[in-house]
Parts: structure tokens; C-alpha cells; sequence
């Protein structure tokens, strides 16, 4: 068993945290300094006296956090020093902008993934696989249960759906996350859709934002300007879960839904039933890309985020070193014996 002495990266209850750079990655709390992986609102918080991400996701994070925050923007693979480590923003193929982070301090590398998928998608930059010494991967679909085929054509798939409804006068709802899946379903229909998706205003600001960065998308129009303007029939409807309940949904009429997630992976049953029909279309990596993620980076030692407990005993079976982030909270690190750490 390996030791871990003076980790680069600690996991505090504001977030992980580089004490020899003086900044924290996608703090839970305001901090004075965060590096942001991604704009969704569980990685990008408000309060934090200076943000730095990805310059192609600045724009979203303007929209998520508010348009007077001090943001900092790097390029893919730009390297600056802070404090005594250099850091550097790696494609996480998540959504537009998203970004694992790269830190090194003399031959000591960590990479923190923040949410990655390795999945082809068409409105972000392909993740790119990145070489350390030590890997923070998340796991959201950390399960063998969890592996969908690559090969789908998702926008041809949805058109067909929506084709098929319209042809008998009724409307297609389709439910996807207002930042990055939505603009997903918009890139992906590019090339199918007949007519404009209507999308609700949650999802009207940060595609905008997509389309500022240069990202090709589907038209779209405004789903209460069309509502306002008399019956829908045979429209698509991109939608968040909550709208729904909304009042411009008595308008609907007859209509189908949809969710595209990789949680429709095992028929949903994640999200309950009440679906026509599930697309399986994930922002995340499956169990198979996790482990080749994890393989390719050639890391010897792997703290896990979110379902960590199958895929730390199945690292530790192959011989990898694998904890989950708790192991990496100061308080487990005291608790280690002596001035090595030892963290097992």
C-alpha cells in the first residue's frame, strides 16, 4: 500500500480545496477563490470573491451567477501558476465549457474530473483523457447496471417520435435539464427538425449562450409566445420536469412525453414511471467509460465521487488504489498513522 503524504487536494465541507494554490474547486460555500468545472448549479455557486473556468463557459456562468462576477477565463490546455502549483482546464465533455482540472506541483499531478461523459455530443468539445498521478472522478452512473449504447442517433430518434405525434395532431413533450441537455436535443435535431422547437424561458437564456460560442442548434421559439398565439398541434415542447405544472400546459391538449436521461437506462425506474417513452441520453459517462477513463489517465490512486461504493471495491479488485472522498477530509487524513497518512 502506497502513502499519501501532504495531498495537493483535500475534500473540506466548502468543497475541495488546494491549499498550496489558495483556491477551492467548485466550492460548496463562498470562498475567495474558485475554480468552477462546470455552470450547472450544484458545481457553480454565488458568493466567491473571484471564479475561474473555461473561457467558452464564462457566459453561462455570467447567467447562472450574475453578470458583475469576477471571472477569470482560461483555454483548454492554457497552463498558469498559482500559488506553488500550476494549473490547467481539460476537456470533461460534459456540457459547453465543462472542464476537469489539472493541478501540479513539482512531479506530483491530480486531475479533479467534475462531471465528465465521453459520449459524441455535438454542442460541447469532446472530453479529453489526462494523464496523473491521482484522479477525483465522479460516479453518478458508478454502477455496472449502467452502460448504453454509444451508437444511438438520438436526433433522428426524436424526430421520429415527434414526427409520429404530429402526424395525428398530437404534441410531443420532452423533458430534459434546462442547461446542457437541453442544448444537446437542440444540436442533435439540427439536422431533423422540420420546424422550430418550442422551449421553455428556463432553457432560452444559456442557449443563447451556446449559440454566442458558435454551437450549431436547432431554430427554436418561445413556448408562451406560441401558447399566447392560440392551440398547439404537433409541436415539440423541450421543457425542465417542473413546467409542467405550469399554467401554459392546458394548452397541450393531446400530447406524449418523453424524458431524455441516462437514468431512462432500466426503463426509469430512478425516476419512477408516468413516461411514454424514455430516450437514453446521458451527460455522464456509464460504468464502462468511468473504469477506461480511469485506465487511460494512469492514475495510482482514485478518490470517488457520488456511487462510490461498487466502483471502489472493483478498483481495489484490480489492483488500484480507490477510497471514496471521504478518505481524502482532513479529519480521515489525521486520523492516518504517522507522517505518512497512511489513508488504508
Amino acid at each position: 500500500m502506497r502513502f499519501l503524504r501532504d495531498p495537493l487536494i483535500i475534500s473540506t465541507d466548502k468543497g475541495l480545496c488546494c491549499e498550496a494554490g489558495g483556491f477551492y474547486i467548485d466550492p460548496h460555500r463562498p470562498v475567495e477563490r474558485a475554480i468552477v468545472t462546470h455552470a450547472h448549479s450544484d458545481h457553480a455557486r454565488r458568493g466567491s470573491g473571484a471564479y475561474l473556468c473555461e473561457k467558452s463557459g464564462a457566459g453561462l456562468l455570467r447567467a447562472r451567477l450574475g453578470s458583475k462576477i469576477n471571472v477569470q477565463t482560461l483555454q483548454y490546455g492554457e497552463k498558469i501558476r498559482i500559488g506553488e502549483v500550476f494549473v490547467s482546464l481539460h476537456s470533461a465533455g460534459h456540457i459547453l465549457g465543462s472542464a476537469q482540472i489539472r493541478v501540479q506541483r513539482g512531479a506530483d499531478v491530480w486531475v479533479a474530473s467534475g462531471d465528465y461523459k465521453r459520449d459524441f455530443d455535438p454542442s460541447c468539445t469532446p472530453f479529453e483523457s489526462v494523464a496523473c498521478d491521482t484522479f477525483i472522478t465522479e460516479a453518478t452512473f458508478g454502477t455496472p447496471k449502467y452502460v448504453w449504447d454509444k451508437n444511438l442517433e438520438h436526433g433522428r430518434m426524436i424526430s421520429e417520435w415527434w414526427n409520429k405525434n404530429a402526424e395525428t395532431g398530437r404534441n410531443s413533450v420532452l423533458f430534459g435539464y434546462s442547461l446542457g441537455k437541453a442544448q444537446r436535443i437542440l444540436a442533435e435535431l439540427r439536422s431533423y427538425a422540420q420546424r422550430p422547437v418550442l422551449i421553455h424561458e428556463s432553457i432560452s437564456e444559456l442557449t443563447e449562450c451556446y449559440r454566442r460560442e458558435g454551437v450549431a442548434l436547432a431554430e427554436t421559439a418561445d413556448l408562451k409566445a406560441a401558447v399566447a398565439s392560440g392551440p398547439l398541434d404537433g409541436e415539440l415542447i423541450l421543457v425542465p420536469h417542473s413546467a409542467l405544472s405550469e399554467a401554459w400546459a392546458a394548452a397541450l391538449k393531446d400530447h406524449e412525453t418523453a424524458f431524455a436521461s441516462g437514468w431512462m437506462q432500466n426503463g426509469g425506474r430512478s425516476y419512477g414511471s408516468g413516461y411514454d417513452l424514455g430516450f437514453v441520453m446521458s451527460d455522464h459517462a456509464d460504468w464502462h467509460d468511468i473504469n477506461r477513463t480511469i485506465d487511460e489517465s494512469g492514475a495510482s490512486r482514485v478518490f470517488v465521487q457520488h456511487r462510490n461504493g461498487v466502483l471502489v471495491r472493483h478498483l481495489r479488485q484490480r489492483g488500484i488504489e480507490a477510497f471514496p472522498i471521504t478518505e481524502l477530509t482532513p479529519e480521515a487524513i489525521e486520523k492516518a498513522d504517522g507522517p505518512n497518512l497512511r489513508l488504508f
